[in-house]
């Protein structure tokens, strides 16, 4: 929670009144006390001042400063983070189906939970997002524009079929394109475009295509960052004609795509890392920090507390608090 400069300067001279208040209180007890020793017959006093309840004629008082300090509080227009869905964004879901996906090092292949992750991502998506799906090996396919329906995606992403070749470089090309076209056929708002994000998943190095490095950079220029998931692990092997091939995980290049665009890199080793790497996208992507005055909560709980104090000076001295 925090303030203002001029709201926490005025919270503190409202308080002033509010320590003197109970200052006041303590004095005129002080006060009273005196009052009552000047009688010289105690046992006159007991006959003459009624029944007092001892230390909890205090409650009242003391919950009546309480109120008022809740109620200095709010008027201050205290402000918190809160943690609120995106209405508006754009998600291009890129995922690498190279016949290296096709390694077993990750269970049962790379593919397979790969599709597994990325459709649990979809799915759980905040729904005001548009969330579109590519695929890519030699060439790159744009298989669902940005929707916020998840079932055209999730469906798509089951059907994910391998090939030959890495073109990484197109594979960003072609999803910059889909952003792009998207922007221009769905009107901004007041607030201008809609953010947008790729999440590219891949586990090899580029075979073939433009040179990812310099697509990232353009991602950059257009203010639309490439978060890159190096799935896979060092050990991978393929079968091919002339036996098992090793095919190791990318990590360095996927990691500078990263860098270049202004994203995020994550490495995935295990079917348990990359579901991890996607509910950790998912919240940064579905989800955004905003403040917001949250001083109604103050003057809430300030009503109540004198409500108590009010309650609790009837029941127990048969007055108000003053």
């Amino acid at each position: 929670m925090s303030v203002s400069g001029f709201a926490a300067a005025g919270w503190f001279l409202l308080l002033v009144p509010v320590a003197a208040l109970v200052a006041g209180y303590v004095w005129m007890l002080g006060r009273r006390r005196r009052h009552v020793l000047r009688f010289t017959r105690l046992e006159l006093v007991d006959r003459i001042v009624p029944h007092q309840p001892g230390r909890r004629r205090h409650v009242p008082a003391a919950v009546l400063a309480v109120a008022l300090v809740l109620l200095v509080v709010g008027l201050a227009g205290p402000t918190a983070d809160a943690r609120v869905p995106r209405n508006r964004a754009v998600v291009m879901l890129v995922i690498d189906v190279s016949l290296s996906m096709e390694c077993t090092d990750v269970s049962p292949t790379r593919l397979a939970a790969a599709q597994d992750a990325a459709a649990g991502f979809a799915q759980q998506l905040t729904p005001g997002i548009n969330l579109g799906l590519e695929s890519f090996a030699g060439s790159a396919t744009v298989l669902v524009t940005p929707t916020t329906d998840r079932a055209p995606v999730v469906s798509q992403i089951k059907t994910l079929k391998l090939a030959e070749a890495t073109a990484t470089g197109d594979a960003l090309s072609a999803a910059l394109d889909a952003v792009a076209n998207f922007e221009a056929t769905v009107p901004g708002g007041e607030g201008g475009p809609a953010p947008a994000t790729i999440v590219l998943m891949s586990d090899g190095k580029q075979t073939i295509g433009r040179d990812e490095f310099v697509v990232a950079q353009q991602a950059a220029r257009a203010r639309v960052p490439v978060s890159t998931i190096s799935f896979g692990t060092p050990y991978g092997l393929i079968d091919l004609a002339g036996g098992e091939v090793p095919v190791p995980v990318d990590d360095e290049s996927l990691q500078r795509v990263a860098e270049l665009s202004g994203g995020q890199f994550f490495s995935a080793r295990s079917n348990r890392d990359v579901h991890d790497v996607y509910d950790t996208l998912r919240e940064q992507i579905g989800y955004e920090k905003v403040r917001k005055d949250v001083s109604w909560a103050w003057f809430a709980l300030g009503t109540l507390a004198a409500m108590v104090a009010a309650g609790s000076g009837l029941l127990l001295t048969q007055r108000l608090p003053a």
